[in-house]
């Protein structure tokens, strides 16, 4: 897998706080961004947002409006996870990056840090997602893991897909082959299974007697 940092993008140079709105505004012009961000005397202090930016007076500075600015970034050494919260969470399609003295770096783009969750083998390798759901206070990981494992399939990866106050929903992508013995497997734990699987043998052999007992019924 690509290290995350190698996605650090100085292509277009940041905002600086004496530019005219006009600046920004051209610069959400050209390119797609949600937001962008701004540096006074070289250091971050938060990003102009596309959609304020629009609504501003072209010809006063930009800096007369840093109370608009939202302040979020990551650091040069924040897992690739992490960084997709904090895109989630901002609702941004751009990440300023700061190195561990505050210093600006450059910016990270949604897009690039999707090609970075792409090549891990949760999405990269050939294999089966299964969502299984148990009551909050019954589900271990630990117990999932070991449900995949003990039936001669390889986890590649799991997460948390749904959770209320009741149940959760986790989420599972195993390697192929013996699918229907791990979904019998969680049965047998008390998981339900939330995905549909046309290697489900219980599932199947419900359908068929479904389909004796109809044609026994229309006789």
């Amino acid at each position: 897998m690509t290290e995350i940092t190698e996605y650090i993008n100085k292509e277009v140079n940041p905002i600086c706080i004496e530019d005219s709105v006009e600046v920004a505004q051209d610069l959400f012009l050209e390119f797609p961004y949600s937001h962008f961000p701004v540096l006074e005397e070289g250091v971050y202090i938060g990003c102009a947002s596309a959609d304020d930016v629009e609504l501003l007076d072209s010809d006063r500075k930009i800096g007369e409006f840093r109370y608009t600015f939202e302040r979020f970034f990551v650091r040069n050494s924040t897992n690739w996870l992490d960084v997709l919260e904090v895109f989630a969470k901002n609702e941004t399609n751009v990440i300023p990056v700061l190195d561990e003295t505050n210093a600006y770096i450059g910016y990270y783009e949604m897009a690039d840090i999707i090609k970075c969750f792409h090549e891990t083998p949760f999405l990269k390798e050939d294999g089966g997602v299964l969502v299984v759901e148990k009551a909050v206070k019954d589900y271990k990981m630990s117990e999932i893991t070991q449900i995949v494992e003990s039936n001669g399939a390889r986890l590649l990866g799991l997460f948390i897909s749904y959770s209320d106050l009741e149940k959760v929903q986790v989420t599972v992508k195993l390697s192929l082959g013996g699918m229907n013995e791990v979904i019998q497997t969680f049965r047998r734990y008390n998981y339900e299974i939330i995905s549909e699987h046309q290697e489900d043998a219980y599932l199947n052999n419900l359908k068929d007697r479904s389909d004796y007992l109809d044609k026994y019924l229309n006789i």
